[in-house]
């Protein structure tokens, strides 16, 4: 089995954001780092949070950092990776591509304590920067300039300590002095000598200067002082003029304030009301506004709250620091200041957003804590508190959604559409969520008004040339015109112009205001003046199609007549030429006039004699043809756009392409010669079972398309590549672009006798979402097959269940009285659950609920609140059989676990409990709970008994009348069960640690025997099963493995007469007697946590389907055809080394970090072939026997095998 790898949907998760003007001198925009990709954001004018670019680096990206060199006005990304290497980008704007200008290496790779990466700093004025490991090693590098004005940067100059860990590391602000590095250090080589332990209790922590003298070119260790033991976080403070300089330290319930000959000043960080003494207040994140004269610092504590921090001071003297409460948001990994009064807020789980500030924090009632006010007493500092309130200072502009952390996904077809929904468990706490995703755009309805009956066509005008938004809607009838008119309102008007008793086949704004009314019985050219030019169809014969710009008309007549009409000077539409195309006309369409040109140049007709022709309708060869291509069904509908294609990026306008929409549903894309008019690199993809009818609409300021078919497709440039997307969305009858104050890029369509208001969201998006909140943190879902219902289990861990929350109880009363079941019910309360987190419970307790959910609506059928302190660790469905056991529907099993706690392992008890699901899925009953003597990390149905991991012990059970009953067990597994599958009389094991284990359960001697496992120690986190002796699985590092039973084996398993007895007498060292075979392997960079098969299209091929911790969805396809293989092969191995990764990383060794590669092709890298040079482009698909263009039809044809 070959497979290709792909991503679906990339992680939406950030691990850290920086702040820059990146393409442009004022350009506000944001890098941020999703693992191994990196993304370019820019907020639009309208506060969108646009993607500018996203790029695999097929790395770790450990940190970021932004530098500009004196003088210069855009800043350069310093990457610290896992590869050893320190790496330099730059935004080529061209391009739209991340460029490499510098790569130098000092260390092994790998995520490593000290090899350099984990930090990264660069001195405000450029000069130099630094990049350090957790432990040890750092390394200065001089930044400068050549004679030609480029970067260079100088061999490392070593700043090593060893035995030394660094929690922190910043870049002073120090004029055009030596640069200064600070770094919050602890030696540890005392505590290493010392077994009793009293030197790692005395250890402290010390803030460290390092200098780099630019005239020695040396680094020296300046200063060092003892800091608070608590400090973890430094922010360095503007210095040189606009600042004192120094840092701001961050710790453990204080800010203090540091520099070198400056005594220490210190303010206390205020704290919640209601947080209990023993917890202390961490600072996680922070961002910096720096101005001449004013700057000030926003720090965000673990629990989302965020403070200003400002500084009184003198010269270089600082007199006073106050910390002021300013807002609470959800704890962010990363805080960004924009400056054009943005905040953008990575968030830790959840969504991320873009808030604008409305207010600095200048309010006298805001709780505020200075140094100047710090009192001290016996007991310490007399802290400072305060109460959470509603956004004062920051308003919600756009959020980016993310679905960090991913834990646990289903697909299935609940809801008898076209193609399947991917059930997906998401977030943490109060901000966790139940996803529903669908392959597509999200479509939002902006408006719905009734019509008189079925419409024919829907047209949008806009009023004058020129004008951003459109001034009509024209919606034609079999035998009448409507026009609306767009103003504050949409109202019908009678003063257009149009000829309102018949039906209108086309419009047209013409270039000098005029507009055009195209009907069967001829043109009707409304002038601005309101004069009104009429030209009759010749004889009885009538207009059946009509394509127009704002300077050409071409109507075909009946019997396949074409003529061409061009505006002259005068604003008269002039007869020009015509043509017998020797039958009727099914289709035709001009491209709109480009700045500086008169005319289009090609006309495309299209005939039920299943041709396209391109007519050339230059001066003196008008309707000459000059390509004609045969197509395999009759085209219904044509429609040509320029655009900038994927295959030459930042080659300007780089092509025109014409779109076919033909009878059988499919729609083929073709690339036209802008000089010839030939056609070439024709394309095809089967949207649905209707012919699909085409439309121009714009999405980001550029012309696109919309396809209808039995659903509609929106087809747009993203990122430099051209991108085709179902829209979620009904079958939409006929629609045309709309723009309008409240919608500049929207649609409006014709639904039976419904007109509909339309506008995409999330544009660039694989899947579009919608989302049920959930109480805690989900853990496990199962779909039950006979009532198509989702369950899902939610649990918390310190977390205080409604039951012992009175205040909480009292709020939980809907509008009408009644009471509510939870506070995910009330959009108020769980507004502010996500604003300000959920109450904290004591160590060791938990709070946890089952849900019954109908995936119709997302509305929850059934929640039960799970009494005591107890966790869910595991469920499933079992039907259980056997003498004696009535027959019963299928019952819930849910694993719990009493006051567990981590770091070791353990609970005070463990239990199954069994439910009964009632009224069709609506109720939950309990029917026994069965004490365990320890964890249970995995459920599953097995021959009518419940089969269940018990710690590390595998045990079956049967049903009793007061709790479950032991059948048999196993104990010798080595760890912990994490995961179990069963199939047939097979039981697959997933050991936590210790990789898969097969088992067969002997029913003669009631016993379970383990037959194979694997020789690798692998820590599993997700399974499934491929055929009875094939696993898929993936750990917790990141890598994706098949494990295979050897042929010959499965069969001498099977046929053994002792059931396995004689096989599992024969283990050699304590292990199993056969080992599985390690068939494919592959490290996807980000830990699975779930793994499922899947047809994600009609008629398509299965997939395996596989979701990781930062939000991402993945797929491996299986290779059908030999061919595609090696095809394949050998252009991921020409890719290695023509597109080395941006993270110098070297790609092979990251897919085999763990494990060497095997049996899988690496899909993400294939999809960078357009990102090479045009040279390098037809240099690698020489080598594959292909143009560029097949390149990309393959990678094509690919994607949607999948998709």
């Amino acid at each position: 089995m070959f497979l290709y790898n792909l991503t679906l949907s990339r992680p939406s998760g950030i691990q850290c954001a920086i702040y820059g003007n990146f393409s442009a001198p004022k350009a506000q925009e944001v890098v941020v780092s999703r693992g191994r990709i990196l993304e370019l954001i820019r907020p639009g004018d309208n506060g969108r949070l646009q993607i500018i670019l996203s790029t695999d680096v097929f790395g770790c990206i450990r940190s970021l950092a932004t530098f500009r060199l004196t003088g210069a006005q855009r800043d350069y990304i310093i990457v610290g990776s896992d590869s050893g290497r320190i790496v330099i980008l730059d935004y080529n704007k061209d391009k739209n591509q991340f460029v490499k200008v510098h790569q130098e290496t000092f260390g092994r790779s790998g995520c490593r304590r000290i090899v350099p990466g984990q930090y990264v700093a660069a001195d405000p004025k450029g000069r130099a920067c630094i990049i350090g490991a957790a432990e040890k090693q750092k390394f200065v590098y001089v930044l400068n300039r050549d004679s030609a004005a480029n970067l260079t940067i100088s061999s490392p100059l070593e700043a090593h300590k060893s035995h030394n860990i660094v929690f922190s590391m910043c870049a002073l602000d120090c004029g055009f002095d030596n640069p200064i590095f600070a770094a919050i250090e602890l030696d540890y080589s005392d505590a290493d000598q010392d077994p009793s332990g009293d030197a790692a209790a005395a250890a402290q922590k010390h803030l460290t200067y390092y200098e780099l003298d630019l005239g020695l070119n040396h680094v020296l260790r300046k200063w060092s002082d003892p800091v608070d033991n608590g400090a973890n976080l430094l922010i360095p403070v503007p210095g040189s003029g606009d600042g004192p300089g120094g840092v701001l330290l961050c710790a453990e319930n204080f800010l203090i304030y540091r520099h070198q000959g400056h005594e220490e000043v210190r303010a206390v960080l205020p704290r919640r009301e209601d947080l209990s003494g023993d917890r202390g207040v961490l600072i996680v994140s922070y961002a910096s506004h720096k101005k001449k004269a004013y700057s000030f610092f926003l720090l965000q504590s673990e629990y989302g709250d965020i403070y200003k921090a400002t500084l009184t001071y003198e010269g270089e003297t600082v007199s006073e620091l106050k910390v002021k409460y300013f807002d609470t948001l959800p704890p962010c990994i990363s805080l960004a200041v924009l400056k054009t009064g943005f905040l953008f807020a990575a968030s830790e789980t959840g969504n991320h957003a873009l808030y604008q500030f409305v207010g600095t924090g200048e309010d006298e009632d805001d709780v505020e804590s200075s140094s100047a006010t710090l009192v001290q007493t016996e007991d310490g500092y007399t802290p400072v508190f305060f109460t959470p309130r509603p956004l004062r200072n920051l308003v919600l502009v756009d959020e980016m959604p993310s679905l960090m952390p991913l834990i646990d996904m289903k697909v299935a077809n609940l809801l008898d559409e076209e193609i399947p929904q991917i059930y997906a468990l998401t977030g943490r706490g109060p901000r966790s969520a139940l996803a529903v995703l669908r392959p597509g755009l999200a479509v939002s309805e902006l408006a719905v008004s009734p019509l008189p009956g079925a419409p024919t066509a829907v047209f949008t005008l806009r009023a004058h040339p020129g004008d951003e938004q459109d001034g009509y809607i024209v919606v034609s009838f079999t035998n009448a015109t409507l026009v609306f008119e767009i103003g504050e309102e949409v109202k019908e008007t009678s003063q257009s112009g149009f000829l309102a008793t018949v039906a209108t086949i086309h419009t047209q704004l013409l270039e000098d205001g005029s507009i055009l009314q195209v009907h069967a019985g001829g043109l009707r050219h409304i002038r601005t003046d309101r004069r009104i030019n009429e030209w009759r169809a010749p004889g009885r014969r009538s207009i059946t199609k009509a394509a127009t710009n704002s300077r050409q008309v071409i109507i075909a007549l009946q019997g396949g007549e074409l003529i061409y009409f061009e505006m002259d000077h005068m604003g008269q539409l002039l007869e020009l030429a015509k043509r017998d195309m020797d039958g009727d006309v099914s289709c035709l369409d001009i491209a709109p006039v480009l700045q500086g040109q008169l005319r289009c140049k090609f006309l495309a007709v299209g005939g039920y004699d299943s041709t396209v022709r391109m007519l050339s309708l230059e001066d003196g060869t008008q309707l000459r043809p000059v390509a004609t291509q045969a197509v395999n069904s009759v085209p219904e509908s044509l429609l040509m756009l320029h655009g900038q294609a994927a295959e030459e990026p930042g080659s300007g306008d780089a092509g025109l392409f014409l779109h076919v929409g033909l009878a059988n549903g499919v729609l083929q894309r073709t690339e036209v010669d802008r000089i010839t008019g030939k056609l070439s690199d024709t394309r095809q993809r089967f949207l649905g079972t209707r012919a699909p009818r085409l439309t121009a609409v714009y999405i980001r300021g550029g012309r696109s398309l919309l396809a209808l078919s039995s659903r509609p497709w929106l087809g747009y440039a993203d990122m430099g590549k051209w991108q085709f997307m179902p829209l979620s969305y009904e079958a939409l009858d006929h629609a045309a672009s709309f723009a309008s104050e409240q919608c500049p890029e929207g649609f409006v369509a014709v639904v039976k006798n419904t007109l509909r208001i339309l506008a995409v969201d999330s544009i660039g998006e694989t899947f579009n979402q919608s989302i049920s909140r959930l109480r805690y943190t989900p853990r496990r879902l199962l779909i039950h097959p006979d009532h198509k219902t989702l369950i899902v289990a939610e649990s918390d861990y310190q977390a205080v269940p409604i039951a012992d929350n009175p205040e909480l109880q009292k709020r939980l009363v809907d509008e009408s009285g009644g009471s509510l079941a939870g506070p995910e019910f009330s959009a108020e309360l769980a507004a502010e659950l996500d604003q300000y987190g959920a109450p904290v419970g004591a160590p060791g307790q938990w709070a946890s609920c089952v849900r019954l959910v109908d995936p119709s609506e997302l509305s929850t059928k059934a929640v039960l609140e799970l009494d005591g302190s107890e966790g869910i660790t595991s469920m499933a469905l079992v039907r259980f059989e056997g003498p004696g056991v009535p027959e019963t529907s299928l019952l819930l099993a849910v694993g719990t676990a009493e006051q567990m706690t981590y770091f070791p392992t353990s609970c005070t008890a463990g239990y199954i409990r069994l439910y009964k699901i009632l009224d069709r899925g609506q109720r939950l009953e309990l029917l026994h709970k069965t004490q365990l003597e320890g964890i249970p990390g995995a459920l599953a149905a097995f021959k009518g008994k419940l089969l269940a991991g018990v710690g590390p012990v595998l045990r079956l059970y049967e049903l009793g009348k007061k709790k479950l009953l032991r059948k048999c067990e196993y104990r010798q597994l080595p760890q912990h069960v994490a995961q179990l599958q069963t199939l047939g009389s097979r039981i697959y094991v997933g050991d936590v640690q210790e990789s898969i284990h097969y088992f067969r359960y002997n029913k003669k001697d009631n016993k379970l025997y383990s037959f194979a496992d694997d020789v690798h120690p692998r820590y599993i986190t997700a399974m499934t099963l491929l055929d009875y002796d094939t696993v898929a699985a993936g750990d917790k590092f990141g890598n994706f493995f098949v494990l295979r039973l050897p042929a010959g084996v499965s069969a001498q398993v099977e046929e053994d007469p002792t059931g396995g007895k004689l096989a599992a007498q024969m283990g050699k060292l304590g292990g199993a007697p056969y080992k599985l075979d390690n068939t494919t392997q592959f490290h996807v960079g980000d830990t699975i946590t779930t793994l499922s098969r899947a047809v994600m299209q009609p008629g398509g091929n299965e997939v395996l389907l596989y979701g990781t911790i930062m939000g991402g969805i993945g797929a491996f396809f299986p290779f059908q055809a030999k061919e595609d293989k090696d095809f394949f092969m050998h252009l991921e191995m020409h890719l290695r080394q023509e597109h080395p990764p941006l993270s110098g990383r070297d790609h092979l060794a990251f897919r085999s970090a763990y494990f060497p590669v095997r049996e899988v092709v690496d899909g993400d890298l294939c999809s960078q072939f357009p990102a090479l040079p045009l040279a390098k482009q037809q240099a690698v698909a020489q080598e594959l026997d292909r143009t560029p263009g097949e390149v990309l039809k393959k990678l094509e044809d690919m994607r949607n095998k999948i998709l």
